[in-house]
C-alpha cells in the first residue's frame, strides 16, 4: 500500500461515519409526529446548542470570522434551511426509498457545478463508476415510487433538496478555508434555524407544544446526522471535492434502507438489494480510478 493511499484513509473513514450518521435522518423523521419543517427547525436549533457548549468548553471564539466569509456562511445557513425544509416535507408524501434516493441525487448537481466554476473532470471509468452508482440509487427507490400526484410532489421536493444541498457544501468549501469548523457550523446552523423557524411561522406549522417524543428524536438529528454527519461533511471539503462527497452519499439510500429495516421494521425488497449493491459497487469503481490529485 502506497503512502497515498495511507494518507487517504482516514478521510475515507470519516465520510464512511458521516454518511452512516446522515442515513439516521430518514428513518428518525418518519417517527416525529411534529410538522416537518418543524422538525427541521428544532434539529437545526439543537445543532447550535451543541456547538455553543463545545465553543464554551473549548475556549473557542466564534467571532473568528470576516464580514465576507459570515455572509456566505449564512447563505449557506439558508440553503441549508431550505434543503431540510424540502427534504423533510417530501417524506409527508413519499416513502423512505423514494425521497432518499432522489435526495442524494446530488453528483448530477455537482459534476455540473465542479465543471462549470472549477474546471473540475473526471476519468472515463469513474464516470462509469458513477453511472452505476446513480443507476443504484434509482434501482433502490424503482419499485418505491407510487405514480400519483402527491407522491410525484414529493420526489420533486427530494431532487430539489438535492440541488440546495450541494451548493451549501460548495459554499462550505469554500469559507472553511480560512474560518475555523466550529465558527462556520455555528453561523451556518443558527442561521438555518432562524430561516427554518421564520418559515414555520408564515406557513401556520406549530413550533409549541412539542411532545418528549418528539423533542429526543429533535436531539438525536442535530447529535447525529448533523454533528456526525453534516459537520464531519464539511470538515471534509478541506480535502477531497464536493463531487466525491456527492459520490459518498450515493450511498445514504442502503444506509437508510437498513436503519429503517432495524427501526421501523421496514423489510428491504429485491429492487432496494440489487440497487445498493450496484452503489456500492459503483462508488467503489470511482473512488479507486478517479484522479486523486482531485479526491486528496
Amino acid at each position: 500500500m502506497s503512502c497515498q493511499d495511507n494518507n487517504r484513509q482516514p478521510i475515507v473513514l470519516l465520510v464512511a461515519v458521516a454518511v452512516f450518521a446522515i442515513s439516521l435522518t430518514a428513518p428518525l423523521v418518519k417517527l416525529v409526529e411534529a410538522p416537518a419543517a418543524s422538525a427541521a427547525g428544532y434539529r437545526m436549533l439543537f445543532a447550535t446548542v451543541i456547538i455553543v457548549a463545545w465553543a464554551v468548553l473549548k475556549r473557542h471564539s466564534l467571532r473568528d470570522i470576516d464580514l465576507r466569509s459570515l455572509g456566505f456562511a449564512c447563505l449557506g445557513g439558508a440553503l441549508l434551511g431550505f434543503h431540510f425544509i424540502a427534504w423533510f416535507s417530501s417524506l409527508d408524501y413519499t416513502s423512505v426509498a423514494s425521497s432518499v434516493t432522489l435526495a442524494t441525487m446530488q453528483p448530477l448537481f455537482s459534476f455540473i457545478i465542479g465543471y462549470c466554476l472549477y474546471q473540475e473532470r473526471i476519468n472515463f471509468t469513474a464516470g462509469i463508476g458513477t453511472a452505476i452508482a446513480v443507476t443504484g440509487g434509482v434501482v433502490i427507490g424503482w419499485g418505491d415510487f407510487r405514480v400519483s400526484g402527491m407522491a410525484l410532489w414529493g420526489d420533486f421536493l427530494a431532487l430539489f433538496a438535492a440541488g440546495l444541498a450541494t451548493v451549501y457544501f460548495y459554499i462550505g468549501q469554500k469559507v472553511l478555508k480560512k474560518v475555523p469548523l466550529v465558527t462556520y457550523t455555528f453561523y451556518c446552523y443558527g442561521f438555518a434555524a432562524t430561516v427554518i423557524l421564520i418559515y414555520c411561522l408564515a406557513v401556520g406549522d406549530s413550533i409549541w407544544n412539542i411532545s418528549s417524543n418528539d423533542l429526543s428524536l429533535f436531539v438525536l438529528l442535530a447529535v447525529f446526522p448533523t454533528i456526525f454527519g453534516h459537520s464531519i461533511l464539511n470538515f471534509c471539503t478541506r480535502r477531497i471535492s464536493v463531487s466525491s462527497i456527492s459520490m459518498a452519499m450515493l450511498c445514504e439510500p442502503l444506509g437508510a434502507s437498513l436503519l429503517a429495516f432495524m427501526i421501523l421494521g421496514s423489510i428491504p425488497t429485491s429492487t432496494q438489494v440489487l440497487g445498493a449493491s450496484l452503489t456500492l459497487f459503483g462508488v467503489y469503481i470511482f473512488v479507486k480510478h478517479q484522479n486523486k490529485r482531485r479526491l486528496v
